[in-house]
């Protein structure tokens, strides 16, 4: 059966390739844009004897707008009447007759379609007669069937012509005019003339409630050319006979009027059986949802059968249960698989694991992304152990294994009114088929959903015998479609399906378009392909049908869909409105695809207000470009490894010039940052082996953001902004567009629209919601329910409820599918014109939401204005069971309604600010006074959800606020005890004692309480329980493999500070002279002044730690800030453990002030600039003075080169701290480290002053010889001062080697040891570049290269691609040779060895070997090489 193809039509000169993969491949000529791009033509691959291709016929009573033939084309023979419903059909060239006048042309055309019309409702078939189509009676230089099309000056002759029935038909008229169509004129695309050309073509259906048992006789039309006049013929009775139309004799004519019984009790019964048919598979409605999943089970199809399941391809099938063993080889499987991805599984596919869950498998399986093919019979043709059984075995070792699937399916995976199943019965039924029924029926408590279509009597009775044990014979009778053949169900469900089957996708090529099959394009199905000919398979019934629908749905403020911009292209509805963001970001495309220096992959971002257009600005981009490039939508849940191999796919499908190929417009809605780079880097890698530089790949990224304008103050050239304010041309369009909208609708039912057309102005939206909530009855549950929704909508983005927990609430228990408006005729008018269905992409649960987020906040204030407050609102709402029962989309709805009270604003995310609680409880706590309310609220939570541990944290979180820490205290424990091991707990734990130990410190500052070791008592207990608790966070972060959080580190430093500060206030330490001194001894020796061995006996061991923990901290987080480019982390996510409770914003300045604020407390000496130091110094002292100046740690140290102004006179300072030979004194390894360090750094800026290289390599040889035992700081400073130089020996080169090669390995099990299994969210910071220079002058620190280059600013503080192209970078660095090798880079070493390094951007290393040179770097994860090139 032919494939039906849409093509271009211009009236250009075009050319058809054959695709050795399929249909035809279609490529148009240069020479001009295509004003009629996607035209559906009707195409199959030409016989290969016939250098004519073949066709397929118009849709049967249907209009098809967009549907044209093409000229030459061959369309199947002649037929008669096959089985009533398929049409028969008779071809005339109407050639001569065509130019013929008025009077002579109208006779003629009236005389061929009555006759015909006559014949086809004597037998009661449906039919089609062709005009401008070859009769192999005719001319003989064409074939049978070939199009050739006719010349129509006037289309009202033809339709005129059909009132000679009024003249022709003595009885009956009304019949005629009701069987007979009106002319349809379809196209006809000649690619050698310019003329335009016609086929004419009328339908004739003759339906049994019209026809019933009459017997049709016609007085044909006829011009006597000899009188020129017009003359009736003689009444005749005509039948179709094969695939001629004869008059009935008079001998024959009593058999016939017997036969015409016959066949109108047939045509009554397939017109009965086919709407019932049409009623089941369509829920009483006109058209077959598209959205509904279908699960399919049968048996073994015949070859007939086969022929007739166009149907069946056109559904959207879930699942099969095929019980014909043969099926992939012969049978329904295999010519699926012709047309559709399918995955072939077993029962036991549908087992779930032990510590998996439902989604794991849908996702294993690929439920939602292809059709999944069970066996539950085995398979005939697989060599795995799935063979199929008799009925005996097969109920021994199969039946309990069909309970899983269907109760997965049925109950866990598709929601109830969401998918029905058929059971399409074609051969003998066996048992186990029937006790697949009865799994079915229990599993789905009832059989509405589930239809049977049946042929034979024979078997159906055998079916039915057995259904009836289980349901009742008028349930079966009512769900079973009986008696009709399959290519009957073919035709009539192909009259009800909103898509039209066998319609090829269009992609472009660079010369053209080709053709995108449905396997390949479900291959792809991470993707949603906008193809050239996007929405042209649509049916034009349902076109006329659903327009106005999907035109308001839009309007109101539902999600912009393609068909929008179809029918706005076609003038079905009025065009799309372009904000002045679409010109922007068009401008921002065409730039890039312009550009000789574009990037392969591009990101363009567009930033946008929630609910104000920017998806819709970014879809329409999609949509006006599908014809140049290649457009998709990543849809949701798609990792970013499978969108990058699909993107790659869709690009390259059909081309075979890699470097040519058109570029791939991708929308990415909604993603997290690290997501977007993910994807982007593996877009770069994939096609980094292909040598490319022009553009590949655009990133569309649209993302919600409360202050869109911000991205474009930081870069305008990528960020396009979309706000709810208009400029003067927006507001113009809008208003004019609301004047021909409200011609159609009322104002209340295009709300979004109207609202936007005012910029959401709050005089606007108080205006419109005001008059919509007129005379609402606030006790209704109608209303309530809109409350709870507006509660959610207005402080939970993307918030929704399923509308099975809606019909739940509003105790609409009883479904049935042929009432599904029951929900939408429950509600109010109010509700009506609020509420707006959505259903998701996957699973199709339909859920509800207020129409826009502003409106939903002002249906909020004006439902609780003097009747109850919003914690009161949201405390009835967690008091409401039904919505927190068990249903489909229950695990979905629970998040919203848990992130109701525990989801906090995030920049990052797109809010307008960071928030310490929900916008919920923030809003109760401002505006509702005090904590009461927003803790009742809170605990009410705790309650409903389960005692979840976070929302306990959220509570600990919140008496912190309020300086409740006993209740702090409970609640964080509560949270520990259920979370024991949760690092973000512990902190919250450590948190509570922070803060109420600052409190007391405090309340003794304000009540001025002499601060005595009595008095302070309290306080230190509670810093040292703070210190325990950020303890165990730490233990926690080192245990989780999954989540980094530093917090513990910073907020033990902290509070050591704070209360080092407090115990030196008594008098012990603070009024005697050596009171300081005192402090330290106790501090740091066994000592124990007598004041406060009693008082303190509990803090004593701790306190004498102290030092050491606090010294070990901030060792940890200067190696953790060390490996990273960044000065605050402001994407960091909150994962589903929670985020840090205080987030250091600038953690270098904080290392370094607080290296400081350390080091004074230790030392009994304040650094004073200019003043000299005391000679007699212990190494401890000088240890403290150190951290005083700033050092004490290598990252503080490499700090001075970009924060300090002072830098060349505190690293001097530092250094005259160190022994004059610090070989000879042999420092500690840290000590030696941060020596190292300071050398180095001082060099950078004051070369002049420097020891040599040999010097520092000669203090290296004092850092341990086992790897293992070195911390991150030598092994960095191994890899810098021992990299081997151009002028050394072959042993010198050696001896390095061996050192640089075993500091790698370890820095390299340092860094995974610190980072875990968590994916890098930063960029790694390059502290140092190989330069051109000979000894420490060739280490060329970044800021030094920053310098040089404005485009790379302390914000970015990462080198871009642009600035590698600076001139003066060039100059400075030395460029590197080495090689790469299965995508890593290698270096050689002496003799045959090598190293390998680590690429600074991964995109940048070739897939193929090569020779390539690069800039050396050095991190705290390794040498990498940068700015990467082959040779």
């Amino acid at each position: 059966m032919a494939d039906e193809e849409q093509i271009p039509f211009d009236g250009k000169k075009k050319t058809v390739t054959k695709s050795p993969k399929g249909p035809p491949t279609t490529h148009q000529a240069e020479g001009g844009e295509d004003p009629h791009q996607g035209a559906a033509i009707l195409e199959s691959t030409a016989d290969k004897s016939n250098s004519k291709e073949d066709c397929k016929p118009r849709p049967f009573d249907q209009d098809a707008l967009d549907f044209i033939y093409v000229k030459n084309r061959v369309l199947p023979p002649e037929s008669g009447a096959f089985d009533l419903i398929v049409p028969c059909h008779e071809y005339k060239s109407f050639a001569v007759a065509a130019t013929l006048d008025r009077t002579r042309l109208q006779a003629k055309f009236a005389y061929e379609v009555l006759k015909f019309a006559t014949g086809c409702m004597n037998v009661r078939t449906n039919g089609t007669i062709h005009f401008g189509v070859m009769d192999s009676r005719e001319d003989t230089g064409y074939v049978h069937g070939e199009i050739i099309g006719v010349p129509v000056n006037d289309k009202d002759v033809y339709v005129d012509a059909l009132n000679y029935i009024e003249r022709s038909f003595s009885s009956d008229k009304d019949h005629i005019r009701q069987c007979v169509r009106p002319p349809r004129f379809i196209e006809v695309m000649d690619r050698e003339s310019p003329e335009k050309r016609y086929v004419v073509e009328v339908d004739i259906v003759p339906l049994s409630s019209i026809v019933k048992n009459k017997v049709y006789s016609v007085s044909l039309p006829k011009f006597n050319e000899s009188s020129n006049k017009l003359e009736m013929e003689k009444e005749t009775v005509y039948q179709r006979v094969g695939s001629k139309t004869e008059p009935v004799s008079e001998a024959d004519m009593k058999f016939f009027r017997e036969r015409v019984k016959d066949q109108s009790a047939l045509r009554e019964k397939v017109d009965n059986l086919g709407g019932k048919l049409t009623m089941l598979m369509a829920d009483g409605k006109k058209f077959i949802d598209e959205d509904k999943w279908f699960v399919l089970v049968t048996n073994k199809l015949s070859p007939a059968d086969l022929s007739n399941i166009d149907w069946l391809l056109n559904l959207n099938i879930f699942c099969v249960f095929d019980f014909d063993p043969d099926s992939k080889v012969s049978g329904l499987c295999s010519r699926f698989l012709q047309h559709h991805v399918a995955n072939m599984h077993s029962l036991e596919s549908y087992e779930i694991p032990t510590g998996t869950t439902v989604k794991d498998l849908e996702s294993r399986l690929n439920l939602f992304e292809h059709t999944s093919w069970i066996f539950p019979n085995g398979r005939s043709d697989f060599d795995g152990d799935q063979s199929p059984c008799d009925e005996i075995t097969w109920f021994r070792t199969k039946m309990t294994l069909l309970r899983e699937p269907v109760s997965l399916i049925s109950k866990k995976i598709l929601p109830k009114l969401a998918f029905q199943v058929i059971f399409l019965l074609t051969s003998a039924v066996e048992k186990p088929l029937l006790h697949t029924f009865n799994e079915f029926y229990a599993v789905m408590e009832g059989h509405e959903d589930i239809l049977c279509i049946c042929e034979s009597e024979e078997t159906f009775s055998k079916w039915q015998a057995f259904a009836e044990g289980s349901c009742g014979k008028d349930a079966v009778d009512t769900n079973s479609v009986v008696g009709l053949k399959m290519s009957h169900v073919d035709a009539i469900l192909q009259q009800v399906q909103p898509v039209r089957a066998g319609v090829a996708k269009l992609l472009p090529v660079v010369s053209g378009t080709c053709t995108l099959d449905a396997k390949q394009k479900e291959r792809m199905y991470s993707l949603e392909v906008i193809s050239v000919n996007h929405c042209e398979d649509t049916s034009t019934a349902f076109i006329h049908e659903e327009k106005e629908n999907i035109e308001q749905q839009f309007y109101r403020g539902g999600r912009v869909t393609w068909m929008n911009f179809w029918l706005a292209d076609h003038g079905h509805v009025g065009e799309v409105i372009e904000r002045d963001a679409y010109k922007e970001v068009s401008e921002i495309l065409n730039d890039n695809l312009r550009s000789h220096d574009a990037y392969p992959v591009v990101c363009i971002n567009i930033n946008h207000h929630p609910g104000s257009g920017g998806s819709t600005v970014a879809r329409q981009l999609l949509w006006k470009q599908r014809k140049t490039l290649r457009c998709a939508v990543v849809k949701p849940d798609q990792s970013a490894e499978v969108v990058a191999q699909h993107a790659v796919d869709l690009r390259q499908f059909e081309e075979k010039d890699p470097q040519r190929c058109l570029p791939v417009l991708l929308l990415i809605e909604d993603s997290e940052k690290e997501y977007l780079e993910d994807l982007r880097h593996k877009l770069e890698v994939a096609i980094n082996f292909k040598k490319i530089q022009t553009p590949c790949f655009i990133l569309l990224n649209c993302r919600r953001s409360h202050d869109p304008e911000r991205g474009n103050k930081e870069s305008h050239h990528r960020n396009v902004s979309v706000t709810r304010t208009l400029s003067a041309e927006e507001t113009r369009k809008f208003a004019a567009k609301l004047d021909t909208l409200k011609q159609k609708y009322q104002p209340e039912c295009i709300l979004s629209f109207v609202l936007m057309g005012k910029g959401f102005s709050e005089e606007s939206i108080q205006q419109q919601v005001g008059h919509i909530l007129q005379a609402i009855d606030h006790e209704s549950p109608v209303t309530r329910l809109m409350h709870y929704v507006a509660l959610l909508n207005t402080y939970v983005p993307n918030s929704y409820i399923p509308e099975s927990h809606c019909e739940a609430f509003l105790g609409l228990t009883a479904h049935d599918r042929f009432s599904e408006k029951k929900f939408v005729n429950s509600l109010s008018d109010q509700a009506k014109r609020l509420f707006l269905l959505l259903r998701d992409y996957k699973t199709h649960i339909q859920s509800v939401r207020i129409v826009h987020p502003l409106v939903a906040e002002e249906v909020l204030k004006q439902l609780s204005v003097n009747r109850m407050t919003q914690s009161q609102l949201a405390m009835k709402l967690l008091k409401e069971t039904t919505l927190f029962k068990d249903r489909f989309g229950q695990d979905d709805c629970r998040l919203i309604l848990r992130a109701l009270f525990t989801q906090r604003l995030r920049i990052s995310k797109g809010d307008e600010r960071d928030s310490l609680f929900s916008p919920l409880i923030e809003h109760v706590r401002k505006h509702e006074g005090g904590p009461d309310p927003a803790v009742g609220l809170l605990k009410k939570a705790f309650e409903r959800f389960h005692g979840d541990p976070f929302i306990a944290q959220h509570l600990a979180r919140l008496h912190i606020q309020y300086e409740q820490f006993e209740d702090a205290k409970h609640w964080a424990e509560v949270a520990a005890e259920k979370q024991p091991y949760n690092s973000f707990i512990l902190d919250t734990k450590g948190q509570v004692y922070k803060k109420w130990f600052q409190a007391k410190c405090k309340a003794m500052d304000n009540n001025n309480v002499s601060k005595t070791v009595d008095s302070i008592a309290g306080a230190v207990g509670t810093a040292l329980k703070a210190i325990e608790c950020f303890q165990e966070c730490q233990r926690a972060d080192k245990d989780d493999k999954e989540h980094v959080n530093n917090s513990g580190y910073f907020a033990e430093v902290e509070v050591g500070c704070r209360l080092l500060k407090l115990i030196q206030s008594p008098p012990v330490f603070s009024n005697t002279v050596n009171g300081h001194a005192e402090c330290m001894k106790y501090l740091l020796t066994d000592s124990i002044p007598q004041g406060i061995s009693k008082t303190w006996k509990p803090f004593h061991d701790r306190l004498k730690t102290l030092h050491k923990t606090m010294q070990d901290s901030l060792e940890w987080i200067s190696e953790d800030l060390s490996y990273f480019q960044t000065e605050i982390d402001a994407d960091e996510e909150e994962t589903s453990g929670g985020r840090p409770e205080v987030k250091v914003s600038y953690p270098l300045t904080w290392l370094t002030e607080t290296s400081s604020e350390f080091g004074k407390y230790f030392s009994e000496i304040t650094f004073q600039p200019g003043q000299p130091f005391p000679t007699n110094l212990t190494p401890f002292q000088k240890q403290m003075i150190i951290y005083q100046v700033g050092g004490g740690t290598i990252t503080s140290i490499l700090t001075k080169l970009t924060h300090h102004s002072d830098a060349v006179h505190l690293l001097n300072t530092i250094l005259s701290l160190y022994p004059s030979n610090p070989l000879r004194a042999k420092l500690d390894p840290k000590d030696t480290v941060c020596y190292i360090s300071c050398q180095i750094s001082l060099n950078c800026l004051s070369p002049q002053t420097s020891p040599s290289m040999a010097d520092l390599q000669a203090l290296c040889e004092q850092f341990p010889a086992d790897e293992r035992n070195c911390s991150t700081g030598a092994l960095f400073l191994l890899t810098l001062l021992f990299w081997p130089d151009d002028h050394d020996s072959d042993t010198e080169k050696e001896a390095k080697y061996g050192k640089v090669q075993s500091a790698i390995q370890g820095l390299k099990k340092c860094y995974q040891n610190k980072m875990k299994n968590v994916r890098q969210r930063k960029r790694l910071c390059t502290h140092f570049f190989l330069g051109k220079e000979q000894g420490l002058d060739k280490f060329v620190h970044r800021m030094t290269l920053g310098k040089t280059e404005k485009s790379v600013t302390e914000k970015q503080k990462c080198f871009s691609r642009e600035a590698w192209k600076s001139p003066q970078i060039a100059e400075k660095l030395k460029r590197v040779s080495g090689w790469t090798k299965d995508g890593v880079v290698y270096l050689a070493g002496p003799k045959t060895r090598t190293i390998s390094l680590l690429a600074l951007h991964a995109s940048s290393v070739p897939h193929s070997n090569e020779n390539i040179t690069f800039f050396l770097g050095f991190t705290f994860r390794g040498p990498v090489a940068c700015n990467i090139k082959r040779k």
